[in-house]
């Protein structure tokens, strides 16, 4: 029996501006995000980056166990794209650790091996042959470890575009992971995907999105980055996507995965008071989605 959706509610540390980019920002430790997953509820969390939790599995699980959340697993950027580099041994060691932590879900970015997201290269045709056959690859991989395999349609990696996301579900097996905001920032329908693809959507982030800066990240006018740092991303309710129509479709097609909260936020410096907190922020993405739930 499906669970109701306010206890597929999740989090990831990014929105407390926790991320692998270099200078990304300031960045809290794990002990004070978990402790505010803990209090506002949340029942999971993405492990974030390295580093981030302990580096032994069985120690993340413990801390996990200590602060009341569920392991969902985590975004992997890994380079699918050059025949040169099989990422296979890396994502297997990966897919080891998550099963000891309990994790059921792998989140795939088509990394361009570059640092950040503002830049990416074009991809050939002998680059799309080799990325396709990769994610399927990578797919029976963790299908074998009990893992689900998705990928993350992500701006600034090569997989980005309506065009890209299209291609990969008519020439792929993999499922999909819904990122509502970095498919509209991208140029695709996260609304659309939600209705038409339900059942390859087999894990969803939620982000809302202020479409004007978005469009100008399409348009080449700003970098991606320096739009998150102004604000792109709002909480849930409060920014352009559609998230009703999304949760919607997603639960009328049968969809029991988590819904990841997970509104990217750079911080410049330590938050001052609570008033500066990302927790409030959180609060409200928590509470706009607990009212879609009842029409859900």
């Amino acid at each position: 029996m499906r669970r109701p959706l306010r206890e597929r509610i999740a989090a990831a540390p990014i929105s407390w501006g926790v991320c692998e980019v270099p200078g990304w920002g300031w960045q809290y430790d794990a002990g004070t995000v978990l402790d505010q997953m803990r209090e506002v509820g949340i029942a999971a969390t993405e492990f974030g980056p390295a580093g981030f939790l302990p580096e032994e599995p069985s120690a993340t699980a413990k801390v996990l166990v200590d602060n009341g959340l569920h392991a969902v697993g985590g975004f992997v950027p890994v380079v699918l794209h050059d025949p040169g580099r099989d990422p296979v041994p890396a994502v297997r060691a990966t897919l080891e650790a998550f099963v000891e932590t309990g994790a059921g879900t792998l989140v795939l970015a088509a990394a361009t091996g570059q640092e950040g997201y503002d830049e990416r290269p074009v991809l050939d045709e002998a680059g799309w042959s080799t990325l396709l056959g990769n994610l399927d690859r990578l797919a029976v991989l963790a299908m074998e470890a009990g893992v689900t395999a998705t990928l993350h349609p992500h701006v600034g990696t090569m997989v980005e575009d309506a065009a890209e996301v299209q291609r990969v579900l008519d020439d792929s097996a993999i499922g999909l992971c819904l990122d509502t905001g970095h498919l509209l920032i991208g140029g695709a329908d996260p609304v659309a995907l939600a209705r038409d693809h339900a059942p390859r959507i087999r894990h969803t982030h939620l982000k809302d999105v202020d479409a004007d800066w978005a469009a100008r990240v399409r348009a080449g006018e700003v970098g991606y980055t320096e739009a998150v740092r102004q604000g792109m991303y709002r909480p849930l309710g409060q920014g352009d996507v559609d998230l009703a129509a999304i949760v919607g479709s997603l639960e009328a097609a049968g969809y029991a995965g988590w819904y990841v909260l997970e509104q990217d936020t750079i911080l410049g410096r330590r938050p001052a008071d609570a008033t500066e907190e990302p927790l409030a922020d959180v609060r409200a993405s928590i509470a706009h989605l607990l009212s879609l739930a009842p029409t859900a």
